[in-house]
């Protein structure tokens, strides 16, 4: 929920009507979005979540032939809205704008978006009572030249007692990992490249509203709903897209857009087969359970920002930037939290879990209050499996030798596909979708 980063400013040049990151540009051979010679083959893009989205509003505006094939009925990915649960409308997936220093960033001022600073105040859940301040910063993976340990590994290393492992677990989770899985070395590496700005931003309709208005309004006409890609052949020049109902698309250039955890699992068969070099890359890739549960209340009797839980790590009020009379709270959970409430089996039994430890935490005024929740559960969700990538033990350089282009005519984008330290977020995939298109159009 609050990303830290080593850069805060950084030089940002117009390119193209967008603002790009002078590492995005130093990865491409030409700083323009202008092809010498016009694109006169079709694309097909496969996924239409954000980076699906927005390279199919990229081309439109370039005039390039193009249609996106989108597994589920809907457009968005990881990203999505309900309008009924409160009295304002909750995003169910992606809600935070990390940083203004962005492609999504400058459109947001271009468009006057209405978007909030989240300056919520953290509190820990420490021996069983809630304090602000802790004996020990528990923030200690921001430094250079950690060890390829895990974040829980590495606490331990530095003194770090099991009272600490929740706190850690929420740290960890804010990156979509147990805290047992994410390097403190290469996330401490990704870091380091982040130059989209320390605030968060809540926006007061909704992220994914601004993403649907922006980028998916315009080319809907181009985007095919449930349709589900099973196998790419991309043996000529002429590529066949083979579908699960037995559709075939051609194309001279496809983008992949799909989430990490499906190329991991072979969900799309390619022919050729992709560059062991490649696959391996996937493999490294983490992307573990995640979940996200809204409580409604009768009233606020919950901190701003609370860490450290056994049954949720982080809770935070969903009310910042937004105008209500509710009172939301939201269950942020990922990794391993994630995975046993999802072995729960129903909203139910999730939601009464959630009850029980804030009970625990405020004496008993979670169950007096209540009202009704939600549970938006992606650990196992068609076409996604999962909350977002992150590095693994080992990752090494596995992020760019995925997105690698392939034979000039498959390219990948999406979150885990950013390779200038934005991955994990909205505005990533963007950036990322970005980059695969210059380098489809060879510039």
């Amino acid at each position: 929920m609050k990303r830290r980063d080593f850069i805060n400013n950084s030089l940002w040049v117009a390119v193209g009507g967008l603002l790009l990151p002078s590492t995005l540009l130093q990865a491409c051979r030409k700083p323009t979005f202008e092809p010498e010679q016009p694109f006169k083959g079709k694309v097909v893009v496969i996924g239409a979540g954000v980076a699906g989205l927005y390279a199919g509003y990229l081309m439109k505006n370039k005039g390039i032939d193009f249609v996106i094939v989108e597994a589920a009925a809907t457009h968005g990915g990881r990203m999505g809205v309900n309008t009924t649960f409160a009295d304002y409308p909750i995003d169910t997936g992606a809600q935070w704008l990390h940083g203004r220093n962005s492609l999504l960033g400058e459109l947001v001022e271009a468009t006057k978006t209405h978007i909030t600073n989240d300056t919520s105040e953290l509190y820990y859940w420490f021996n069983n009572s809630i304090v602000k301040e802790l004996p020990r910063d528990p923030f200690i993976f921001e430094e250079k030249n950690l060890p390829d340990v895990s974040f829980i590994e590495y606490a331990h290393q530095q003194g770090f007692g099991s009272e600490y492992d929740n706190i850690i677990e929420a740290i960890a989770g804010d990156q979509g990992a147990a805290a047992s899985q994410l390097s403190a070395y290469w996330n401490s590496k990704d870091e380091e490249e982040w130059v989209a700005g320390s605030e968060d931003f809540k926006f007061k309709d909704s992220y994914f509203n601004f993403i649907d208005t922006n980028f998916a309004q315009p080319i809907l006409s181009n985007i095919h709903y449930n349709t589900v890609v099973t196998a790419i052949d991309y043996t000529t020049d002429q590529i066949t897209i083979l579908t699960k109902d037995n559709k075939s698309y051609t194309a001279e250039k496809v983008i992949v857009t799909v989430p990490i955890a499906q190329l991991k699992k072979n969900a799309i068969a390619f022919t050729p087969t992709l560059p062991k070099t490649q696959t391996a890359a996937f493999e490294k890739f983490g992307m573990g359970p995640g979940m996200k549960v809204f409580l409604k209340f009768s009233e606020t009797f919950y901190k701003p920002v609370l860490y450290g839980g056994a049954t949720c790590a982080a809770y935070a009020d969903d009310s910042v930037g937004k105008s209500t009379n509710n009172h939301v709270l939201l269950a942020f959970v990922m990794g391993k939290q994630a995975q046993t409430l999802h072995g729960l089996g129903s909203d139910k039994a999730i939601t009464a879990a959630l009850l029980s430890e804030l009970d625990v935490m405020y004496n008993g005024k979670a169950t007096a209050t209540f009202i009704d929740s939600v549970v938006y559960d992606y650990t196992e969700r068609p076409y996604i499996d999962g909350a977002y990538g992150y590095s693994t033990i080992g990752m090494g350089n596995a992020r760019k030798e995925a997105a690698q282009p392939v034979n000039n005519k498959l390219f990948f984008a999406g979150e885990a596909m950013n390779r200038n330290g934005h991955h994990q977020t909205v505005h990533g995939a963007a950036e990322s979708a970005y980059e695969a298109l210059l380098e489809l159009l060879g510039l």
